[in-house]
């Protein structure tokens, strides 16, 4: 039986109330109209979200080439980077004529390219705890495609604190891993979803987990990853399917091995977690 979309995700807004299709729409997403997961009122949720991504780089080029060929209707990239050659092997929303530009302007144009009804919205800065509230003011849903923990609990926080999902990853060498966070939402048996801090009490000591830029990476590993976010992102915008919540799905590339790990809600006894 199909979901109706989760709360929290895309607008609040009857189906019936929300900008209808264009017939360049209709034709461009025939091929998700006619699933029944998604059909018209799907496509229109994606048409009507707001999804703010942090990074266009490995993970966030496929994460924002998706997103964007399925139509979300708003997209917002924040990353103050700039294209380098040697990101040319695993981001490939950029290309050999983009080296030295802003990431979100090579980003954007990309995305133009492929689909001129998506809105994007621009922030040349990095995601951080001082920044997080502004970046996300407007958006329903936040990605993280970034490259470190400092980051990556700061969007955890500001996402439960917005009371807005969460879709995060992570990749090196050849080992990549995604899921979803609600925190501020309870199970079916009624236990508080669990937070980032459920599964990563706390960041690793500096220099214990190398960079890729240290250890290197496989580029194709990233698209593997991204899309795969891109697919969370979608399943929630739209209601389709089971998000990953909860749940933590690892990939080894080198076995082609998926493994998924469940996580929950720490116990709190007097304000501490235990």
């Amino acid at each position: 039986m199909r979901k109706a979309a989760f709360p929290g995700v895309g607008h609040h807004d009857s189906i019936a109330a929300m900008e209808p299709l264009s017939p360049d729409e209709i034709a461009r997403y025939h091929r998700h109209i006619l699933l029944p997961e998604i059909g018209g009122a799907g496509q229109q949720r994606l048409k009507a979200a707001r999804v703010l991504v942090i990074g266009a780089g490995g993970l966030g080029a496929p994460i924002l080439q998706y997103l964007a060929a399925a139509g979300v209707g708003t997209l917002g990239i924040v990353d103050d980077d700039r294209v380098s050659l040697s990101n040319l092997q695993r981001q490939v929303i950029h290309d050999s004529g983009t080296i030295g530009e802003l990431k979100i302007e090579s980003a954007a144009l990309a995305i133009a390219r492929l689909n001129p009804h998506v809105r994007l919205i621009r922030f040349e800065e990095r995601f951080c705890a001082e920044t997080a509230q502004r970046q996300l003011s407007g958006f329903d849903l936040l990605i993280d495609g970034s490259d470190n923990f400092d980051t990556r609990y700061a969007a955890a926080d500001a996402a439960e604190a917005a009371r807005i999902a969460l879709v995060t990853g992570a990749v090196g060498r050849f080992d990549g891993s995604l899921t979803v966070l609600k925190p501020y939402e309870t199970s079916e048996d009624g236990t508080a979803n669990p937070r980032y801090r459920d599964l990563f009490p706390e960041a690793p000591p500096a220099g214990l987990v190398p960079s890729c830029a240290e250890a290197g990476i496989i580029g194709a590993l990233t698209g593997v990853i991204g899309t795969m976010m891109a697919m969370e992102a979608i399943k929630l915008i739209t209601g389709a399917g089971e998000p990953l919540i909860g749940r933590l799905l690892l990939y080894d590339a080198l076995s082609a091995r998926f493994d998924t790990i469940r996580y929950k809600r720490r116990r709190e006894r007097q304000g501490q977690a235990v």
